[in-house]
Formats: structure tokens, C-alpha cells, sequence
């Protein structure tokens, strides 16, 4: 059964890499779209965590 399950498992990565890695008709695959984005999603990221740090301070000192 574990061979099974491991034969199932082997081919839902298999398809979700290619669905991945597909290209569309810009010629551009949704893992091109996430690495061009990766510095913004950073940068929004790191902001977002010092407005939290900024937030529990004032909590902590008011």
C-alpha cells in the first residue's frame, strides 16, 4: 500500500512542477512571475514587520 501511495504522491509533484514551470503565451511560466516579483514581495514584507515591531513597542512602553 505504501508503494501505492508513494506512485500517487511521485506524480502530483510531477504534475504541479509542469504546471509550474509551463509557459503561457508570453512565453513566461508562473515561477518566471514569482522571481520577478520576489524583491517587492521582500521589501512589503520586511515593511510590514517593522509597522508589527513599531506596534508591540508602543504597546509594551504605553
Amino acid at each position: 500500500m505504501n508503494v501505492l501511495k508513494f506512485i500517487a504522491l511521485g506524480a502530483v509533484v510531477a504534475y504541479g512542477v509542469s504546471y509550474l514551470t509551463k509557459r503561457d503565451e508570453n512565453g513566461r511560466s508562473i515561477v518566471d512571475d514569482v522571481l520577478d516579483k520576489a524583491p517587492d514581495l521582500a521589501n512589503n514584507l520586511k515593511k510590514y514587520g517593522e509597522d508589527a515591531l513599531a506596534s508591540v513597542k508602543q504597546k509594551v512602553q504605553g
